[in-house]
């Protein structure tokens, strides 16, 4: 059968994550009732991460495989037809190695985390920016960030549901930017890494905003690193700012595109 690898962008809003639920919405089961449209069979598809609820995709991948021998830029068209009403696009399609796989094939993930400083309620960014209502320093979270670099234990930054088998991994970026975006100031965490655990990001931002009004030191990260600890973390911040924003693989399937 013939295997496609899918680029997809999704509003995490309407849905209760990426995963498949039975009694729930999900961006699984939106593409894969689209597929079902486009082939009429049951269809199971892999993605490169499972994200949460209110979670966003800029460049999550999956991948699918058909019965028919398609054109990739056919299959994308068919699919964004039978998936409309819902927010989710497929943005690039390529034809895979029966050998490629979505999540195990990756070689990084990388996560955007939108964070807008303002005190007036968001109109045009509601749910897709976390709004806290004093200003950050955005130099101190980014020394704090940076106690975060390297190959560590993580415990104190996973859920405590968190599934991996071990918490160990290597953070090979967290960077810390301010821009003015269009509903006002605001900062942008970059985060990458070859795997994440469950809530990582998230736990990782929680924090940081901590060091970034002033109640935490970038002492405090690392000691809080060290504890090893769930209750060591900071604050773990709303999904509705977190972007699966890429995946790597090598070679990248939408290369030629």
């Amino acid at each position: 059968m013939p295997r496609y690898a899918l680029k997809v962008e999704y509003h995490g809003a309407p849905f209760s994550g990426w995963q498949r639920q039975s009694e729930h919405p999900s961006v699984q089961g939106a593409i894969e009732a689209a597929l079902g449209r486009v082939e009429k069979r049951e269809h199971s598809i892999a993605a490169a991460g499972r994200t949460d609820a209110g979670v966003h995709g800029l460049g999550q991948v999956a991948h699918c495989d058909m019965e028919k021998d398609w054109d990739p830029f056919r299959l994308s068209e068919a699919l964004n037809y039978h998936l409309k009403p819902a927010p989710v696009a497929i943005t690039a399609c390529a034809r895979v190695g029966e050998d490629f796989h979505a999540r195990f094939s990756a070689t990084w993930r990388q996560y955007l985390f939108r964070l807008v400083m303002r005190r007036a309620p968001l109109t045009h960014d509601k749910g897709l920016a976390w709004q806290v209502p004093h200003a950050l320093d955005a130099a101190a979270m980014q020394a704090g960030a940076d106690r975060l670099i390297g190959r560590h234990d993580f415990t104190t930054f996973r859920s405590s549901i968190c599934q991996a088998n071990s918490p160990l991994r290597t953070l090979d970026r967290l960077d810390v930017e301010r821009v003015e975006g269009p509903s006002g100031p605001e900062i942008r965490f970059h985060v990458k890494a070859r795997a994440f655990l469950h809530n990582q990001v998230r736990s990782f931002v929680g924090t940081l905003e901590r060091v970034g009004a002033g109640a935490w030191t970038p002492d405090d990260v690392t000691a809080a690193l060290e504890a090893r600890a769930r209750a060591a973390c900071g604050p773990v911040c709303p999904p509705h700012g977190l972007y699966l924003a890429g995946v790597g693989y090598e070679p990248d399937p939408f290369d030629h595109i």
